[in-house]
């Protein structure tokens, strides 16, 4: 995307979230996505009778320090997949359990963080489709 600087910032989480529908659905899933701000679940999918919850949070770019999540926001039984639009590029998926997000998860007095530096050097989440199933 060559004019990636016009994207209008409130556009980005929902654009992570039909990114990450689509993946979905191109893997075999029936996908559902919820409609409205402030709501715990972005996606229900589906998959040989087996449901699933996803949360998605989106960034920019690689530029970006991190996803923003309020620790009170992590839920279990809840799938988080952080996407980093890239702009330039494909768009990076990162695939987390509820334990796993809250080990990269930083919470300060007015906001929280899962910092992207230590998701990305984990290897473990990149991509990693096969965790949904």
């Amino acid at each position: 995307m060559a004019d990636n600087e016009n994207l209008p910032r409130n556009s980005s989480g929902l654009s992570g979230e039909y990114f990450v529908a689509a993946e979905l659905y191109r893997r075999g899933f029936s996908v559902g996505l919820t409609i409205g701000n402030a709501k715990a679940i972005d996606i229900l999918a589906e998959k040989n009778g087996k449901a699933f919850q996803i949360q998605v949070k989106t960034i920019r770019s690689k530029k970006s320090v991190g996803w923003p999540l309020m620790e009170n926001q992590i839920k279990k039984n809840v799938i988080y997949i952080l996407v980093n639009l890239n702009l330039e590029e494909q768009p990076d998926y990162y695939i987390l359990f509820p334990d796993e997000i809250r080990k990269f998860h930083k919470q300060y007095n007015t906001r929280g963080i899962v910092t992207m530096a230590p998701v990305n050097r984990a290897g473990m989440f990149l991509n990693k489709w096969g965790k949904i199933s």
